[in-house]
């Protein structure tokens, strides 16, 4: 016989052992950012090779909007608020990596005086790209990630994509 929420000790114990027992998904986070000539921040991360948005993985219990303030703050020491989401895209297993769910936010346009510099040792580059640059600099999924986070700002909603493909 199974517990119910009539015995809320055992009711808790059954839910936490399904818990235990489901799939863990990765959670990716980057943000859109761009300065008033309409060019993308892009960031050279020195743990992997090629050209990324700015983000990161979230840590454990940690939500989208909370994983992008935090790594925006460690990488470039910048304070920014994560606006409309525009992406949300399910990455299958590559190499030694299950799988994942990654999300793009809105950062809107970012207005500084100042040049961005790595503010730790997981970025070697950061700089505002043109997207004929971008499309040089970015792997293909996430060109296409891109292109699917301007195609929402355009359509005002999220664009949802399977390895960085629209279903």
């Amino acid at each position: 016989m199974s517990p119910t929420p009539a015995d809320p000790d055992a009711w808790h114990a059954y839910l936490a052992e399904g818990n235990a027992a489901q799939a863990r998904k990765r959670v990716a986070v980057d943000i859109l950012l761009r300065d008033s000539a309409g060019r993308v921040l892009l960031v050279n991360p020195t743990y992997k090779s090629g050209w990324d948005l700015p983000g990161g993985m979230s840590e454990e219990n940690e939500p989208p909007e909370r994983t992008v303030v935090r790594e925006l703050t460690e990488e470039l020491g910048l304070d920014v608020t994560p606006r409309a989401l525009l992406v949300v895209d399910w990455v299958p297993p590559h190499g030694p990596w299950d799988d994942q769910i990654a999300f793009v936010f809105d950062g809107g346009i970012l207005h500084t005086r100042t040049a961005l510099r790595p503010q730790d040792e997981e970025l070697s580059e950061v700089a505002f790209v043109s997207l004929d640059r971008a499309d040089e600099l970015l792997k293909e999924r996430l060109r296409r990630r891109l292109y699917a986070a301007l195609e929402a700002l355009d359509y005002g909603r999220p664009v949802y994509l399977s390895d960085g493909r629209p279903i």
